[in-house]
């Protein structure tokens, strides 16, 4: 513990509490941003600032599991910190964040600063309105919302109290981080990526420091993570307000609910609640059915798939945050075929990253979580179930970022429908797979399901662009696919005979495991990288921005 310690406090955190420094470094990556591959480079950038606050989760979520295993206290927080945080998913960072960029960028390219500026405070007042009298609500009804979300927690009073307990303490969460996902889509749209991406990092920074300092304090110490949670919304918040007021859009909030400009963004965003938020109902599933399995399988599914988050987080997320204010930008321009290219562009990004993404993880499954989390109250047993739903998450990894890239080309349009009625039938297959599996399978099922569930969701978004000729693509796929299997076959290869017996994993000392999973990610990615050069496809291929000749030579 001593070393996780080190490890986290003497990385230079007061770097994220400097605005001038990051406004700093943001000027600078503004001006990279206007040479050529403008929409690579943004990416790229989102993506090392997601980076820092994933490693960082990670650094979070290892001092959970040394700290407090997986057993009742920690199935108790995880739904507890779920709850909020799925609602945050759904409203915050999925329909609201859907609904209100596409309208801010029309008023960008359109309508006059003023008029800008109006439906910057309109928004905000009136959703802080309504998020604090559903965060009132949330309190008040939090036994009614651990028994909605985890009905099996009944059967232990402890585990329940604990749970309304934590929820009360989280819930206010929900207005503080959505009111940041306002603010940080407003930067997003001004072209300023750095800040938004780098703000998550705070809660878990603020969760580490709750977990060595303030949970110790406490007659349970597991409710101190609670307060983490609580403090680090306020600050995520606060952290934000420096940059807006730096481009003079800082809000000042007043009712607006009969606005023109509200009235677009709740249209919609109503519709868009389901259709973007379809893995966070699948995944609120998931937690409902697991709290009637054997103690630990919410905590097992949780550690499981923070580790398929990662690369999603780090690249799927990042390309639907920098894709979505640019494909508003070409719609609103009737820029048609450049909207086509964009999306072309970022599909096959998904397939260079997320297919190999998903060889190393199944493969590597096993060794991630006992390198990773192996660790005083989480032990052998716990990285063998948790191997089991890691696995299926991981196979629907690609799913996942096909929908983070096919669903803003809805989004941007300002079409929240179509996601709807696939997102529904998407959501009715994961449930019904899950009743059908969850018994052979158990707690994996759960997670096999959601991944299946996403394929669907994903090849019905994809099949309704093609059909209204949205997006057309571009020459060279064929031969693409074929270059990206050969690289991820050799990968895989390399993997398959390196990773070693699983028992030898379990048996081995913490370092050993860190370092034999330091070598493993090296040789699959150098494998990789070496693979896709000798299949033909090059580095200038890569950094050619969508809005050009994006792959040119792959289908010649």
């Amino acid at each position: 513990m001593i070393r996780v310690n080190d490890a986290i406090f003497n990385y230079p955190v007061n770097a994220f509490f400097f605005p001038p420094l990051i406004e700093q470094y943001n000027a600078v990556i503004i001006s990279y941003l206007t040479m050529s591959n403008d929409l690579l480079k943004s990416v790229s950038i989102v993506s090392a600032m997601t980076a820092i606050s994933r490693i960082s989760g990670f650094i979070r979520d290892i001092v959970y599991a040394y700290m407090f295993g997986a057993g009742s206290g920690s199935d108790a927080f995880f739904v507890a910190f779920r709850i909020p945080n799925f609602l945050r998913r759904l409203f915050a960072e999925g329909a609201f964040s859907q609904a209100f960029v596409p309208i801010f960028s029309e008023y960008q390219t359109n309508r006059s600063r003023e008029e800008l500026r109006d439906l910057g405070d309109q928004v905000t007042g009136t959703l802080g309105v309504i998020l604090l009298l559903v965060s009132a609500v949330g309190i008040l009804a939090a036994p009614i919302l651990v028994f909605l979300f985890a009905p099996g927690f009944t059967i232990d009073s402890e585990k329940y109290e604990l749970s309304i307990e934590m929820l009360r303490i989280t819930f206010p969460y929900l207005m503080f981080i959505s009111l940041t996902s306002l603010a940080g889509g407003m930067l997003n749209s001004c072209g300023r990526f750095v800040v938004p991406a780098v703000t998550s990092a705070l809660l878990n920074i603020t969760m580490i420091a709750a977990a060595f300092w303030l949970a110790p304090c406490m007659s349970r110490p597991v409710v101190g993570l609670a307060w983490g949670v609580l403090v680090a919304g306020v600050l995520q918040l606060c952290f934000q307000i420096p940059f807006l007021r730096q481009l003079k859009m800082m809000p000042r909030p007043c009712w607006g609910w009969s606005s023109q400009g509200v009235q677009q963004v709740l249209r919609l965003m109503l519709p868009a609640i389901f259709g973007s938020s379809v893995a966070q109902v699948n995944l609120l599933i998931d937690t409902v059915l697991a709290s009637f399995l054997v103690s630990g399988s919410v905590s097992w599914l949780y550690y499981s798939d923070r580790l398929v988050e990662f690369p999603l987080g780090i690249f799927g997320v990042a390309l639907s945050t920098v894709i979505l204010p640019k494909l508003s930008r070409q719609y609103a321009n009737s820029e048609d075929s450049g909207f086509s290219q964009t999306l072309d562009w970022a599909l096959r990004w998904v397939l260079l990253i997320g297919l190999p993404a998903t060889v190393g993880l199944v493969l590597l499954s096993g060794p991630m979580l006992s390198a990773l989390f192996q660790y005083g109250e989480f032990d052998a047993r716990d990285v063998i179930m948790s191997t089991r739903s890691m696995i299926a998450f991981s196979l629907g990894l690609v799913a996942f970022m096909l929908i983070k890239v096919l669903a803003p080309g809805f989004y941007a349009r300002q079409d929240t429908r179509s996601p709807v009625k696939y997102g529904l039938i998407a959501m009715g297959a994961n449930t019904a797979l899950v009743l059908t599996l969850i018994w052979p399978l158990a707690h994996a099922s759960l997670a096999l399901a959601t991944s299946l569930g996403a394929y669907l969701n994903a090849i019905l978004l994809f099949l309704d662009l093609r059909r209204r000729a949205i997006y057309q693509p571009r020459a060279g796929w064929s031969k693409f696919l074929v270059q990206i299997s050969i690289a991820n076959l050799v990968m895989g290869i390399v993997l398959w005979f390196s990773v070693g017996d699983f028992n030898s994993w379990i048996q081995a000392s913490a370092n050993s495991r860190l370092c034999h999973l330091t070598y493993l990610i090296l040789a699959g990615g150098t494998s990789y990288l070496l693979a896709i050069l000798v299949v033909g496809i090059r580095p200038r291929h890569l950094l050619l921005a969508a809005d050009v000749n994006c792959f040119p030579n792959l289908g010649s």
